[in-house]
């Protein structure tokens, strides 16, 4: 856990990130080195509130080291290694491996474990070679549990928000002006060649360093942006138009797509995908 603490600190500092959380993660993992106690027994005794007493350890960390231990995986470490995949998501999954997890991806286009979840239970996984009734219904019971867990943890960081005086309707992310902006920032670095670029490992035969990587910090959220590296942004000939921007602050954390709208209203203006509304308040002003 340490050592995968450690290398977060070293590719954000390969690529140019903030050195406060360079330091902040080169700390945490000094201290789970010198930790005598198993993280995962402190986890198991005293829950989160364990883990932010130990020194260094807030509450970004914290969650990466829960995630670690329910899962042996850091979706961040993998997305600044450029190897988050569907693919490798649903790899975390017993009764699948990577042969299967690529042919869900490829025949039922799915990119989620939320979806994986919804395809488990209306029929269409079991309809796959390979997934017999109790394969799927082992899936379908892990994915409860894993997703449960998540949503246990967005409802604790709401009800702290609700403690600290925040409220319940207002969802933890950044605004449509921030993220925008971002993407300007990122799109304008870019095509400039002012940005450390890294060799994603899907789509990427010869291993060439070629997708930017940009990361930030705007309004208290730390962002990670760059262009989708997915099969149907290829397919489309998207992979330098769409851009996935990551998000996080206090343990809150999420990601958005970011597109240039080809029809209505909003044609030809870089949008959010899911809030297409706020984008048109942005843009009349």
């Amino acid at each position: 856990m340490a050592d995968a603490l450690e290398r977060v600190g070293d590719l954000l500092e390969a690529q140019e990130a903030d050195p406060f959380r360079v330091r902040a993660w080169r700390g945490a993992a000094a201290t789970v080195r010198q930790t005598l106690c198993p993280l995962r027994q402190i986890f198991a005794t005293e829950g989160r509130a364990g883990l932010l007493r130990l020194p260094g350890i807030g509450k970004s960390i914290a969650s990466a080291v829960e995630e670690l231990l329910h899962t042996g995986r850091l979706a961040m470490l993998d997305r600044l290694e450029g190897q988050i995949s569907p693919e490798d998501l649903f790899t975390t999954v017993p009764g699948i491996g990577e042969t299967l997890a690529r042919r869900i991806h490829a025949e039922l286009g799915i990119d989620t474990l939320e979806e994986l979840e919804l395809a488990a239970h209306d029929g269409r996984l079991a309809a796959m070679p390979g997934f017999g009734a109790r394969r799927t219904r082992l899936v379908r019971e892990t994915l409860a549990a894993m997703l449960s867990r998540s949503t246990r943890r967005r409802a604790r960081r709401l009800r702290e928000r609700r403690e600290a005086g925040g409220t319940e309707m207002g969802p933890a992310r950044p605004s449509v002006g921030t993220i925008l902006a971002v993407d300007a920032e990122y799109r304008r670095r870019a095509a400039a060649g002012e940005l450390r670029t890294i060799a994603p490992r899907r789509f990427n035969p010869h291993g060439d360093a070629w997708l930017p990587i940009l990361h930030t910090e705007r309004d208290g959220w730390s962002f990670t942006a760059l262009y989708s590296n997915t099969a149907r942004a290829h397919e489309l000939g998207m992979t330098r138009d769409w851009l996935v921007v990551y998000f996080e602050r206090d343990g809150d954390e999420d990601q958005c797509t970011v597109v240039t709208e080809r029809t209505g209203m909003l044609a030809g203006h870089r949008v959010v995908r899911g809030r297409e509304d706020e984008c048109r308040t942005v843009y009349k002003t």
